[in-house]
């Protein structure tokens, strides 16, 4: 029980951070108009800087928290995170000006990159077979709350513009009360390590871990599939309507369905599968399922056919958690925030890449003028990467995991 409830916070923490940002995406639009937007289009391109701007401060912050974790701790970090993440949800709220906005994001951009301390957290509590199973519970977390988040948000928006803002930051500030009387520390002194901005900024965090044998190889890897599979979120909606003609109505169940299936499979159905065949084998299945569910939805032209597909979709998605324990296992226990943390920079500037890629794909393929139509390109796209993967993947060399601190003074120290 000692064990279960802090990983039940985390998870919890997960799903309301998963929540948050499907809560207001359905007001988004009008909120944007109320503070200064002369119309959708104007509407869509500041929704566009604001997800930059999001991303971005998750990919410069996710590193540095994930340092501040190894040396203060992952309690403190998450807990005051949480506390900033509802303040940033009562700024918008309250917002009449875009400058509040954007200032609201860029908060609200630094407290999402605790998700690589809550990762950290739960690689602190997990044995090395355990690892790569947990870190699918926090997939399957972050599905639950992207299952619930446009739901609840439709609901909320009866009442008024601003009231997912309000319920989004209450739920935050309410989760980090329970961590205040639940949540234990899981770093202590034999994991504990100095504070250093040259491993806490993106780039010196990639070089620091990198250098960690086979992880560089894993680690470029990840950021080809998180492009590849981020192609759901970045053209789904306007594949769905422009190939099926489904209204925003079936377009939220087919992302509902898509969203419970990554829960189910990466919550219940991975500890099975990897016990049977292995992280290793896991990753391979799940990219090869992935480029087969690619191509399917490049070239399917029924509706019925894509949602029958959600299944297959979801045992793709097993690859991540799966590579991701692969690589906690071959960091040191006083490097996993840090890792964590470089995975979430990773992850953040494939957020920033991949829409960018994907929409532009699908517009040339679906413009009046296109020399050929096809509005599934963007997954024949992501098809290209995750076969990338595989062939990468394939080279990785097996190892041996590191479970102590690394000595910074012998010869596996860092070069700085």
């Amino acid at each position: 029980m000692q064990k279960k409830l802090p990983i039940f916070f985390v998870l919890v923490t997960v799903v309301i951070d998963a929540m948050g940002i499907g809560l207001i995406m359905p007001v988004t639009p009008d909120l944007l108009r109320q503070v200064g937007a002369t119309d959708l289009a104007d509407a869509a391109v500041w929704g566009g800087i604001l997800v930059a701007i999001f991303a971005s401060m998750n990919f410069l912050c996710g590193p540095t928290l994930g340092n501040l974790s190894d040396r203060y701790g992952r309690r403190p970090i998450i807990i005051i995170a949480l506390v900033f993440m509802a303040f940033h949800y009562f700024l918008m709220a309250t917002a009449t000006m875009m400058i509040v906005l954007i200032i609201g994001r860029i908060i609200g951009g630094i407290t999402a990159a605790t998700q690589a301390t809550a990762a950290a957290y739960i690689s602190d509590l997990s044995k090395p077979e355990e690892k790569a199973a947990n870190f699918g519970l926090i997939g399957a977390a972050f599905g639950i709350g992207f299952v619930l988040g446009p739901l609840l948000g439709g609901l909320l928006a009866d009442f008024g513009t601003r009231a997912p803002f309000w319920a989004a930051g209450t739920l935050a500030f309410g989760c980090a009360v329970f961590g205040y009387f639940v949540l234990p520390e899981t770093v202590d002194d034999t994991i504990r390590r100095d504070f250093s901005w040259r491993r806490a900024n993106p780039l010196g965090a990639f070089k620091s871990i990198s250098a960690l044998p086979g992880l560089r190889r894993l680690l470029g890897i990840t950021f080809i599939y998180a492009i590849a599979f981020y192609v759901y979120p970045a053209v789904w909606s306007y594949f769905a309507a422009e190939r099926f003609d489904w209204n925003p109505r079936m377009i939220g169940i087919s992302l509902a369905v898509f969203g419970v299936s990554i829960a189910i499979m990466q919550g219940w159905l991975i500890r099975p599968l990897l016990r049977r065949i292995g992280e290793r084998n896991a990753v391979i299945l799940g990219l090869v399922v992935d480029v087969l569910a690619f191509v399917l939805l490049g070239f399917v032209q029924q509706g019925w056919i894509a949602l029958m597909l959600t299944p297959l979709t979801a045992i793709g998605s097993i690859a991540g958690p799966a590579m991701q324990g692969m690589m906690a296992r071959r960091a040191g226990d006083d490097q996993q925030g840090e890792l964590q943390g470089t995975i979430a920079a990773i992850n953040a500037v494939a957020t920033i890449i991949a829409p960018l890629v994907m929409t532009q794909t699908f517009w040339f393929f679906t413009a009046e003028r296109t020399p050929f139509y096809l509005p599934g390109a963007p997954f024949l796209v992501a098809a290209v990467l995750a076969i990338i993967c595989i062939v990468s993947f394939l080279g990785t060399p097996r190892a041996s995991p590191v479970s102590k601190p690394v000595d910074q003074t012998g010869p596996s120290a860092h070069p700085y």
